[in-house]
């Protein structure tokens, strides 16, 4: 051997043992830590909703000081979450559920096929379910994750469907048969050796406002106490940042990056969670904020799409604990350019979905809206209770003499002006009958007595039964009296109640129609479940078409239905 070959074996020798040991302290698998910090980015968006269009009137616009701002469209989305991701290599971008469910018509239409594509192309990384993502059932969502043509209506855009890049996360979401979740608990992430958790909950209440038959089998558990749970173990892993996805929300007073009097259940929930928790990121009620709640960053980018957060975290590369964060509500405007890859997709699917959803059904007088009166009834809620009794009224079709409807199932207003597909003024296309009631229930006839029609009022309001409350739409002939300073249970005089102006009879029984999420007792309405001879009737958008093609045009409901007392 010479000199030479033995130095430089030698040489050799040290440089791949050093470059062996910095790689090793870098994978933090031996000995020290590396020093420093690091900075991470979480990009946020929740209650999406399958909006990939730009939605329309107030839901399309987010309140500044200066104004209102047109917000939202998955296109103009993107490209301003890929403006925000240019500013940081270590990105990751996260939803707080209900990213799918009550959508528009170009998403629905294909089971919400188009807003997980749409979703894979955003880089989305981590969703915590939401209420609406069970809306069609465990089994549908799995397949939103894992891909596959719809059991019985195929791949409608004709071609497969891969499912989801990003992971769903469903951590208080067991199954009732062996107790383990749906869905992964937390996922985490490693950025330069800070390790990050992604813990993902949905509010422990969604049995009671998802119809049984999409959360059959399945349990949801507490969440900050499922959270808190789950502590022990992330830090046994070395994991000391801790950021939970959750589908429960709160209110606010302020503007969309704000925190004026925030309350409601998040506030509850986040005091309840363990101080390891560092961020909170919530949906569920739709609304904007920015705050810090007993040490923790707690945010909500609206609905929609029409915000998202930009949350800049400090990470000890030493300890693991974030040392700064901070965040602010960022308006998805249309001032940009349109993301082409989002484009292509939503021009792709409109052309399949045209046909359908820009056929004319009828016409209305003039707007037709959700506003409520002081009792809680509102026009378009008079038109749809009354569609739903048209379609059940007859012999063999149920020979219902009422029908009710749930407000929160109407989802968006019929305006006049409104031109979606090249209609005229005042005509109403099915895709936009399908906005206002966009959860596919069919019609359920069913009897019930007297005393339970009253059970059924008196169980609209808080303190029976319900957190807050929501007054039932009925349909032509039916009236009745509540009272507000009345004890919760006591609320409605049963004298008040009458179908056609006779008073109800307590043991009498009347032929009453809901649709299939109410008659699962949705929306906390358990009374409903009790009713008998039952019969399925149509789906509500297909009664709704066929009221409109009855009685175009069709005006406004009269509100007059429903009376409230002091």
């Amino acid at each position: 051997m010479t000199p030479s070959s033995s130095f430089q074996r030698r040489y050799l020798a040290l440089v791949v043992t050093a470059t062996l040991v910095a790689m090793l302290m870098g994978a933090g698998t031996v000995g020290a830590v590396p020093s420093g910090s690091v900075d991470v980015q979480l990009l946020a968006i929740n209650d999406f909703h399958g909006n990939l269009e730009p939605p329309s009137g107030s839901s399309g616009r987010i309140l500044t000081p200066t104004g209102n701002v047109n917000a939202g469209g998955i296109a103009y989305l993107a490209t301003h979450i890929k403006a925000l991701e240019a500013t940081n290599p270590r990105t990751l971008v996260v939803s707080a559920g209900d990213l799918i469910g009550a959508s528009p018509l170009l998403s629905a239409l294909f089971h919400d096929e188009p807003t997980i594509e749409a979703m894979n192309s955003l880089g989305l990384d981590f969703n915590a379910v939401g209420n609406h993502e069970f809306d069609e059932g465990g089994a549908e969502l799995l397949r939103m994750q894992n891909g596959g043509c719809h059991p019985t209506d195929g791949c409608l855009d004709g071609d497969g469907f891969a499912g989801a890049d990003f992971q769903f996360l469903a951590a208080n979401v067991v199954r009732e048969d062996n107790g383990k979740t749906v869905f992964p608990a937390y996922k985490m992430r490693s950025f330069a050796g800070a390790k990050i958790a992604f813990i993902g909950v949905v509010l422990e209440g969604t049995p009671t406002i998802v119809t049984p038959a999409g959360v059959a089998g399945l349990d949801f558990l507490d969440e900050a106490s499922t959270v808190n749970a789950l502590v022990p173990g992330l830090k046994a892993k070395g994991i000391e940042t801790i950021v939970v996805l959750i589908h429960e929300g709160g209110f606010q007073t302020g503007l969309y990056d704000q925190c004026t009097g925030i309350s409601g259940p998040v506030f509850d929930i986040v005091n309840a969670l363990d101080d390891e928790v560092d961020v909170v990121i919530s949906g569920h009620t739709h609304q904007a904020y920015d705050c810090s709640i007993d040490g923790k960053l707690v945010t909500s980018a609206s609905s929609f799409g029409r915000l998202v957060t930009d949350i800049d975290l400090t990470i000890d590369r030493t300890t693991g604990e974030v040392t700064s964060m901070a965040a602010n509500n960022v308006i998805v405007t249309r001032d940009v350019a349109a993301d082409a890859a989002e484009t292509a997709l939503i021009a792709r699917y409109n052309v399949i979905a045209a046909p359908l959803a820009n056929r004319v059904i009828g016409s209305i007088t003039s707007d037709i809206t959700r506003t409520a009166t002081t009792a809680g009834e509102s026009a378009l809620g008079d038109v749809i209770a009354d569609a739903q009794l048209e379609a059940t009224a007859p012999a063999g079709f149920g020979e219902a003499v009422v029908a009710f409807m749930n407000p929160g199932g109407i989802r968006a207003d019929m305006i006049f002006g409104q031109i979606s597909g090249g209609e005229l003024p005042g005509e109403i296309t099915y895709g936009e009958s399908f906005t206002v009631q966009p959860f596919g229930n069919s019609l359920v006839t069913m009897t019930l007595t007297g005393a339970q029609i009253e059970t059924l009022l008196e169980q609209q309001f808080a303190g029976c039964g319900a957190a807050s409350n929501r007054i039932l739409q009925v349909s032509d002939g039916f009236s009745y009296t509540w009272v507000t300073s009345a004890l919760p249970c006591d609320k409605v005089d049963p004298t008040t109640i009458k179908i056609n102006g006779v008073t109800v009879g307590p043991t009498a029984s009347y032929r009453v129609t809901v649709n299939s999420f109410l008659a699962d007792g949705g929306d906390s309405f358990p009374v409903l479940v009790q009713g008998t001879n039952r019969l399925g009737g149509a789906v509500d958008t297909d009664a709704l078409e066929a009221y409109f093609v009855a009685n175009s045009p069709v005006a406004p409901g009269p509100q007059d239905r429903i009376t409230r007392l002091p």
